[in-house]
């Protein structure tokens, strides 16, 4: 039998592209402000969660939501099962979009809105796809189970919480649309390490707070002080003017008789890539590094300033690292936290980090860093991982890959991480092709919406090789 995926995905568009508005104008950004029993992480990803379920009982799946931290639906029969891991939340919108980042628009062939790219574009695709065969009533041999969690891209509370809880075995093999072709079998591991420091001043210079960063796995787009010195607001504008020249950042000074606010912007990115992005809070530190302030707010601008200033690889830090397979180790600076007023300030650094070394390796190594008078570990770590070539869930997913682009597929090796290290037997594969713009966790997201049908068709011929 010969069927057209692409065909049958054309016949789909209009109703795919309306249930993703649907899931793209909820606003699912975790909110721990709102979060109780009902809506473990607020009430936004529940609401997403909520509606995409509503989607699949629509079209006659069996669902479950499993207390509103994951919630899945079932489609076939058999002794095996492939799982399809998806998420429904999304990094905090920020500042600095064209349009209205929970109202989708389709701008010159472009999907614009938070979580167009990551994850919920990618995921409807894959929904469609599974949807194809079910409509075509095309026979499987093989059980699946498509999931969607809500925590993804903070601690992983979702999956945590869904596998303890839901009373079923594991599915023997899978993977997760949220990343790009031709595929990801291998992963670095992920950890966060929180730099503390003390709160004394000193100085001609009084650093009152500095903040910068929305999330660990976000390179900090802008970033605030607030500082005193006697010093006039005229020579520090022209220090700022200049610094801001060399460097090519924007910033603003805000001048309260001889209490100032300082802010820098820069640019965001994903914290897997912190070399696409400007750190606005280092350049802060770099700008008020050069000033008379002592005790530990120097040793807390110190390191911001020389130690982890456009230092993606950990270099300074002195824990770079690289594996002949999976690369290099990579550093996001992601999130900063001083107050005058607080015994315990922060810097929360995010690694990915590859086999061969690991979370207390680089710990010893920041424990080392002048001023840094603790080094704590966050509580989730995703160590490496890897599914070899030869697998035939691999080799599938490449054949069908291939047969839709003609382009030769090949192993790919990550920073980012994926539920599809849920796992052992569990890759990522797509929905992003060979190219694209990565506007993941940056402003103006997007994607391309003839890329998300042409993924919809591979993934349709993809889950049916694999379950037929």
């Amino acid at each position: 039998m010969t069927i057209d995926f692409k065909a049958e995905v054309d016949k789909r568009r209009e109703d795919m592209m309306a249930d993703l508005f649907s899931l793209l104008a909820i606003n699912s950004e975790r909110d721990d402000n709102q979060a109780d029993a009902q809506h473990p992480f607020g009430p936004g990803p529940v609401k997403a969660l909520e509606k995409f379920l509503e989607i699949a009982e629509r079209d006659g799946y069996e669902t479950r939501n499993v207390d509103n931290y994951a919630g899945h639906f079932t489609f076939g029969e058999g002794e095996e099962e492939l799982g399809i891991f998806a998420h429904m939340d999304v990094v905090p919108a920020g500042s600095g979009w064209n349009t209205d980042p929970y109202t989708p628009e389709i701008i010159d062939g472009k999907l614009y809105a938070r979580g167009s790219s990551d994850d919920k574009g990618p995921a409807m695709a894959c929904y469609y796809g599974l949807k194809v065969i079910k409509e075509l009533g095309l026979p499987v041999s093989k059980r699946v189970r498509f999931v969607v969690g809500t925590d993804e891209e903070s601690g992983w509370g979702d999956m945590d919480y869904y596998f303890e809880h839901v009373g079923l075995p594991e599915p023997d093999f899978g993977f997760s649309p949220d990343a790009e072709f031709p595929i990801i079998n291998g992963e670095k591991g992920n950890i966060t390490e929180y730099l503390h420091f003390g709160n004394d001043n000193g100085g001609t210079f009084t650093l009152h707070s500095l903040t910068g960063g929305l999330r660990e796995n976000m390179v900090p787009e802008s970033a605030t002080a607030v500082f005193s010195a006697d010093v006039t607001a005229t020579d520090l504008q022209a220090k700022l003017d200049a610094f801001a020249a060399e460097y090519g950042v924007t910033a603003e000074l805000v001048d309260e008789s001889g209490r100032f606010t300082l802010a820098v912007v820069g640019k965001s990115a994903h914290g897997a890539h912190p070399e696409a992005g400007v750190n606005g809070a280092t350049y802060l530190a770099r700008f008020l590094n050069q000033f008379d302030f002592a005790g530990s707010a120097k040793a807390y601008l110190a390191v911001a300033s020389d130690v982890l200033f456009e230092d993606h690889a950990g270099e300074k830090l002195g824990v770079a690292y690289t594996d002949a397979r999976m690369g290099a180790l990579s550093m996001n600076a992601g999130v900063f936290n001083f107050d005058e007023n607080s015994a315990d300030n922060t810097i929360a650094l995010n690694f990915r980090y590859p086999q061969g070394t690991d979370a207390p390796t680089i710990k010893a190594e920041l424990e080392k860093l002048a001023g840094v008078v603790a080094v704590t570990l966050s509580e989730h770590e995703h160590t490496p991982h890897y599914v070899p070539m030869e697998d035939p869930l691999v080799s599938t997913l490449l054949d069908v890959y291939e047969k839709h682009t003609g382009l030769r597929g090949h192993e790919q090796v990550i920073g980012g991480g994926t539920f599809g290290r849920l796992l052992k037997r569990g890759v990522a594969y797509g929905a992003m092709f060979p190219g694209y713009t990565d506007t993941m966790h940056q402003a103006n997201e997007f994607a391309d919406v003839e890329d998300l049908y042409k993924a919809a068709a591979i993934y349709a011929e993809a889950i049916y090789e694999l379950i037929k």
